[in-house]
């Protein structure tokens, strides 16, 4: 199979799983098949060791982010936070999740970071809009969230899409 279409087709699967999971209180179902995209992702690597490092930063960009959303009371994830007034792990593992596209499925991304920066600003919140139809998550005000969210990833998204490409870079010239 095609990289391109596995990547894209572990990523959409983990976020289903992860979402629906989540909406039905189980997220760690859902968080175990992010577990086998991401396993899956890293042995099809040519350079796990610095798809990792990328990994380990979205994972932490991920919980700073989501919390401060948590914390700010813009949105709600129920009880499935390990701390009181952080984000749950099952949001983290998506942000992993979605780091795996970065050097693959989304590659695409790259060419432009003011368009990445325009994708993420819309994305981001089409995927929470998603989301919290599925149950997943809630929001005090969805508009103030959707506005709040899209400004995120607007600023997110661009760090993390040239973090990626530096990383790969980097991979690349140790090969």
């Amino acid at each position: 199979m095609n990289a391109m279409l596995l990547n894209l087709t572990l990523f959409k699967a983990g976020w289903l799983a992860s979402v629906f999971a989540a909406a039905a209180s189980i997220p760690v179902v859902g968080t175990a098949v992010i577990g086998i995209a991401v396993a899956v992702h890293l042995l099809r690597s040519a350079a796990p060791q610095h798809e990792i490092r990328l990994l380990a930063l979205a994972a932490a960009i991920g919980f700073v982010w989501e919390s401060l959303l948590v914390s700010a009371g813009i949105v709600q994830y129920g009880a499935n936070a390990a701390l009181a007034g952080t984000a749950p792990y099952w949001i983290v593992a998506m942000w992993v999740l979605f780091a795996t596209t970065l050097n693959v499925g989304m590659r695409w991304l790259r060419k432009n970071l003011i368009i990445a920066s325009v994708f993420g600003g819309l994305g981001g919140p089409m995927s929470f809009l998603a989301g919290e139809k599925a149950g997943a998550v809630s929001f005090a005000d969805s508009s103030t969230a959707l506005v709040v969210i899209g400004l995120g990833w607007a600023i997110l998204l661009p760090l993390l899409v040239r973090y990626a490409s530096r990383n790969d870079e980097r991979a690349a010239a140790v090969a």
